[in-house]
């Protein structure tokens, strides 16, 4: 009896090994896997231009470069705020972001940010903004903004504005 119970047992957890399910192939670190976006905002706007805010965090051992954003409510650039002659100057982000190895690069006003040119429709609170980033390595990342009210950090996207 004590054999059977054994036997059923072992054919048992045999069965049971079988069936799991195997973990999936890891990625090559430095490419979408090891990148997430947290807190993803928009800024609202009635007309003209707006921007993508968050976090990118880089979770693998190697850097991650951002080359750049695209997304079905119009064209996106990388953009970056620096200081000009005593200016504050909005400019393309020459190389895109490029996020540390176990960094976090956040995308904020003033700052570092993905600038919607012109987009297709007003910007509502509530509404979402879809975002796909490519990298450097040619993968692919896509990920949702939540748009929000803001009138912090002074800014104005205004066609027109000196991008240079």
């Amino acid at each position: 009896m004590r054999l059977r119970v054994l036997a059923i047992l072992g054919l048992t957890l045999l069965l049971a090994a079988c069936g799991a399910k195997k973990d999936p192939a890891p990625q090559p670190e430095g490419t979408p896997a090891g990148l997430s976006v947290t807190d993803p905002w928009a800024k609202a706007a009635d007309q003209g231009m707006s921007a993508v805010f968050g976090a990118l965090v880089n979770h693998s051992t190697k850097d991650i470069t951002v080359v750049k954003a695209e997304g079905p409510i119009g064209p996106m650039e990388l953009h970056e705020v620096v200081d000009q002659n005593g200016d504050m100057v909005m400019r393309p982000k020459e190389g895109g972001f490029v996020i540390p190895a176990g960094a976090t690069v956040r995308l904020e006003p003033g700052h570092d940010h993905i600038m919607l040119m012109a987009p297709a429709k007003p910007l509502k609170p509530g509404d979402e903004v879809a975002v796909t980033l490519t990298f450097a390595d040619g993968g692919t990342m896509a990920f949702t903004a939540i748009v929000k009210d803001f009138a912090g950090g002074g800014e104005s996207y205004m066609p027109g504005m000196d991008h240079s």
